[in-house]
């Protein structure tokens, strides 16, 4: 009884231990305080987003947009089926079904090929591939690693997830975006069992950054480094854009996409479109959104609602509407299906696209990758993109936000100490 007893209280204490690790809020607040010195078409934004910020931007590269699973999936399966010497995929949601077998079976050929493929699958968002999947790929030659996999030595990380997607091939194409690979990202949008979202092909120099950016998890999960001109060819531009490829990471400092946007939002001068499909913004966030609306920029933001795929998320995110919509930030939901797109405009200018959402869970705990693009062409494209979303949305407003019921501001109330695990 004795031992059961001692037994009994390691183990709620080793529980304990781990909840409390992976758990627990960020130490305090965020503080940060951008002053503005500059707006977006300032030569100074550049400047600093690629010096103080994150990676050099770079010239010389072409991005295509793809419109959900019927626009996506092709693209990707195409790109992997030309593979010549290097696949390198890295994604948070890797679901057995239609579109995962159809990937595997792409993955596995060019293995069986003799081309060098290597997947990261984060081992929380991959919980839906079977084991029978993996070893298929696996016994052809895939490499297929999991991130902070459950091991002694990883239980203080089990909250650190890899949220990044990306996928190069040959080193020089390279794609990411809000999409996972599961059949729900399949279609085009039509109904709620198939979601809206949106991922980008990208061509020239910038695809070495994407190839950085899945090395640095391969490396802490291997500590193998994959290098060479299989992995890091010479790239020829093929087009003019400019472009960096921003990475976070709680053990990198998980602040830096926090201080990107920060840093975006305070040089906007008149416009900030922002699609999000998860956002809880913190109080810096907050406060710096109503600062732009204080000077006079438009802010729009799509969001979804009543077919979010994560309910809590939803009563958290509308939690933090109100003094928002107070300041005149235009709030639209999104009807139709679930919205799972990650898109900023910032003065028809700067478009920052990929993995990251607009909560603090992508700001202080996951891994993120996104896509920064300076060219107001495809700023252009973009705001085409999230106006015709607008078509399929409804106008949230003060009143509706003021008018909501006991019960939804109780669970308001029960879900906010959860906000920053969200």
């Amino acid at each position: 009884m004795l031992i059961w007893t001692i037994g009994s209280s390691i183990l709620g204490t080793l529980v304990v231990t781990i909840f409390v690790l992976n758990f627990r809020k960020p130490e305090k607040e965020p503080q940060h305080r951008v002053e503005r010195f500059y707006d977006t078409l300032d030569p100074q934004l550049r400047r600093e987003m690629g010096v103080l910020l994150g990676p050099a931007i770079v010239p010389g590269n072409h991005i295509e947009a793809l419109q959900n699973g019927d626009e996506i999936f092709p693209a990707m399966l195409e790109a992997i089926r030309s593979a010549q010497r290097t696949i390198t995929f890295e994604t948070y949601i890797y679901w057995s079904g239609h579109i995962g077998e159809e990937f595997a079976a792409a993955l596995i050929e060019r293995a069986r090929a003799g081309v060098s493929v290597h997947v990261m699958l984060d081992w929380v968002g991959c919980d839906k591939i079977s084991p029978a999947l993996v070893k298929r790929m696996q016994d052809a030659g895939v490499e297929v690693e999991r991130y902070h996999a459950v091991h002694w030595y990883t239980l203080g990380r089990l909250n650190n997830r890899t949220h990044r997607k990306v996928l190069i091939v040959d080193g020089a194409t390279s794609f990411t975006g809000g999409v996972g690979i599961a059949d729900v990202w399949a279609g085009h949008a039509q109904d709620p069992d198939h979601w809206r979202d949106m991922h980008f092909k990208v061509t020239g120099p910038v695809a070495a950054q994407m190839q950085a950016a899945f090395l640095d998890n391969w490396i802490k999960t291997t500590g193998h480094v994959l290098h060479g001109a299989a992995y890091f060819p010479d790239i020829e531009p093929s087009g003019d854009m400019d472009m960096q490829m921003f990475i976070s990471s709680p053990e990198g400092g998980s602040d830096s996409m926090r201080l990107m946007y920060l840093t975006a939002i305070t040089a906007a001068a008149r416009s900030i479109d922002m699609e999000a499909a998860y956002f809880i913004p913190d109080r810096l966030m907050i406060r710096e959104l109503i600062a732009a609306r204080l000077r006079g920029v438009r802010i729009r933001l799509l969001v979804p609602f009543a077919h979010i795929d994560a309910k809590v998320v939803g009563i958290a995110s509308k939690g933090e509407w109100g003094p928002l919509l107070e300041h005149g930030v235009e709030i639209h939901v999104y009807r139709p299906t679930m919205l799972h797109c990650k898109m900023l405009i910032f003065d028809g200018y700067m478009v920052s696209v990929g993995s990251t959402n607009f909560d603090m869970r992508s700001f202080e705990l996951n891994d993120e990758a996104s896509l920064n693009v300076y060219d107001e062409r495809f700023a252009r494209q973009m705001t085409e993109v999230f106006e015709q979303d607008l078509k399929s949305s409804a106008r949230y407003t003060l009143e509706n936000w003021r008018g909501r019921s006991w019960r939804e501001r109780f669970a308001e109330i029960v879900v906010y100490p959860l906000q920053s695990q969200l």
